[in-house]
């Protein structure tokens, strides 16, 4: 996966950038989110992100699996099934994700009845 810089240490922000590059597309927070309660097919997935295109989401699932975040596993049924989960880098972000969750509750999205997942 191409990176948009070779180098992290061009200054003090340059941490939160290298994390936002991995994580900060549109869906893939949310899918983290989602994966915080456990392994999900990509049909799971597709449920739980009803405003992303089956084409997004497994681009964003290719790439979230190529930065080690999330572990694909095909299970060998018919028809093949495909199973996600963090990995423990993924998993290493569940603090991040659920102050990004509360916050988002309370700031961006307030007085809006949301549904809960993985908490």
């Amino acid at each position: 996966m191409a990176r948009r810089h070779e180098d992290y240490s061009c200054s003090l922000g340059c941490p939160v950038e290298a994390a936002l590059e991995i994580i900060g597309a549109k869906w893939k927070g949310g899918i983290i989110y989602h994966l915080l309660g456990g392994e999900l097919r990509f049909s799971e997935l597709r449920r739980r992100t009803p405003n992303v295109t089956q084409r997004i989401l497994a681009k964003a699932l290719r790439e979230l699996e190529a930065d080690a975040v999330i572990a694909r596993t095909v299970y060998p049924t018919v028809p093949p099934q495909v199973g996600y989960r963090l990995t423990p880098k993924g998993e290493a972000l569940r603090p991040a994700i659920l102050l990004l969750a509360d916050w988002g509750r309370e700031q961006a999205l307030p007085g809006r009845k949301l549904m809960l997942a993985a908490e």
